[in-house]
């Protein structure tokens, strides 16, 4: 978690450094396969770099420490994002990325919290990451346990009625210690999110079911550090941050190409895309 002396600006150049080095860890594995959900990865980039690199309290070296901030990643693809950010956080060796996805690698292509340090549940089927992560906010309060939950989930798995039970079960018990993070880039497995359901209005509705919620450009430093500070302050209920982000973020070759939910990058794209992050990043 970052200091409280530290200057804003000096927390948000580390903060771009953070998620310029999370793109580009993802985008090195995802070579590793040719394919994958890089897409999503370099959206939710931003996000994974004010969490693990500003908020989260944890120790790199003990991840099952029991005042560590639980961070449950129910969305299970978006493992290679979270992947990098916890090689970004010292948690795993950045080395250790190219074993991305091969046999024997503690880092398969779907998030499993008993191969991969730092994953505290298996994701996969959605629905099931907040359902937990109620429980556990549950438990920590019942322990006296000052740590906090936060749940990623995306636009899709709000689809799923076990999310809005837990969201009821949360406001129930006025767990102030659990933060949701919404991934909204209007693209889910079988095709734009308002095509399969229609979500909107997402705000209003996690509002309508008690909590503190909160909307910003989730590919915004200043404005995710603001919400994610506004949630940790929060007092009452829970709090949900609705990030809308943009597939493929800081790679135009990605961001502009026709959008598919899993991406097929040619051998001659990934030293282009590499390129294209590099020249943004150095603007």
């Amino acid at each position: 978690m970052t200091s409280t002396t530290e200057p804003r600006t000096d927390r948000l150049t580390r903060l771009r450094d953070a998620a310029y080095r999370i793109r580009r860890n993802a985008l090195d594995m995802g070579e590793v396969q040719g394919q994958g959900y890089i897409g999503q990865a370099l959206g939710v980039a931003d996000v994974l770099a004010v969490a693990y690199l500003d908020q989260l309290r944890f120790k790199p070296e003990d991840p099952h420490w029991p005042g560590r901030d639980r961070f449950l990643l129910s969305i299970g693809h978006y493992a290679i994002a979270l992947y990098a950010a916890l090689a970004e956080a010292r948690v795993i060796e950045v080395e250790e990325l190219q074993t991305y996805g091969s046999d024997g690698s503690r880092l398969p292509m779907s998030g499993m919290a008993s191969y991969t340090p730092g994953m505290e549940i298996s994701g996969g089927s959605l629905g099931h990451g907040l359902t937990v992560a109620t429980g556990m906010a549950l438990g920590l309060r019942h322990q006296g346990n000052p740590a906090r939950v936060y749940n990623l989930l995306s636009d899709g798995e709000l689809d799923e009625g076990s999310t809005w039970e837990a969201a009821m079960a949360g406001a129930h018990h006025g767990l102030d210690n659990l933060t949701a993070i919404v991934d909204v880039n209007a693209l889910q497995a079988d095709g734009p999110t308002a095509g399969v359901l229609r979500t909107e209005p997402i705000t209003d509705k996690w509002r309508a079911f008690g909590w503190h919620a909160i909307r910003v450009d989730g590919n915004d430093l200043a404005a995710l550090v603001a919400a994610f500070d506004e949630a940790r302050e929060h007092r009452g209920s829970p709090a949900v941050i609705i990030c809308d982000t943009r597939i493929g973020r800081g790679v135009p070759l990605l961001e502009t190409r026709e959008k598919a939910h899993f991406m097929r990058v040619d051998a001659h794209e990934w030293q282009i895309a590499r390129d294209q992050l590099e020249e943004g990043y150095r603007r």
